[in-house]
């Protein structure tokens, strides 16, 4: 543990940057595990018995500000499929239980994306973009990922909210740009389904 402490005396851009770099290194430490799932009194969300926490209409709480480049060098902004359900998944390409639900979400997001459903991919602690890219040339992943490696996008979920905890963490957002739903670890086919439908029947 004591590791982790930084020197004492540092300035204050290096400060920064190590407690950017520690507090996206928690998601490595807790990646492909369980994370845990608690929350607070402002969240108001319900832990399911199939691991999928949601939140209620009335109590969700606006999906931060995640934009930026992409795994192929395109500009992505979340905030642009406001009127769309959006499914983020957090993933990684070093990551055993990523690969193993590649092809869960592939499925779903090619089966439901007529019905108003947005899959997109955040993509971290990866250091090349060619890793990401490798990924999901074989995985036959059919939409976006943000390029995100050192995980600065998932500092910006609120603190006690239906944050990302470990790698993979799936957020499911509805049409209004609110956070919805997550999911802490892999996904099978019919728990994504779980997450996704109820939103697709929103009105």
């Amino acid at each position: 543990m004591s590791a982790c402490r930084a020197p004492r005396r540092l300035n204050r851009r290096r400060v920064t940057l190590l407690a950017a770099g520690a507090a996206a290194a928690s998601l490595t430490l807790s990646a492909c595990g369980e994370g845990a799932s608690g929350g607070s009194a402002q969240t108001q969300f319900v832990q399911g018995k199939d691991g999928i926490d949601t939140v209620a209409k009335a109590e969700r709480k606006p999906v931060p500000e995640l934009s930026g480049e992409t795994t192929t060098g395109k500009k992505l902004a979340v905030a642009d499929y406001k009127g769309k359900v959006v499914i983020l998944n957090i993933w990684g390409s070093w990551c055993g239980p990523c690969i193993g639900e590649a092809p869960n979400f592939a499925k779903v997001a090619n089966e439901t994306k007529d019905k108003g459903v947005q899959f997109i991919g955040i993509n971290t602690r990866d250091a090349e973009k060619s890793q990401a890219v490798t990924f999901e040339e074989e995985h036959k992943v059919p939409y976006p990922s943000l390029f995100d490696p050192a995980g600065k996008l998932m500092l910006r979920f609120p603190k006690g909210s239906l944050n990302p905890q470990s790698i993979p963490t799936t957020i499911a957002v509805d049409r209004q740009g609110r956070i919805a739903a997550r999911s802490i670890g892999p996904l099978t086919e019919d728990d994504l389904r779980k997450m996704v439908d109820p939103l697709i029947a929103e009105k």
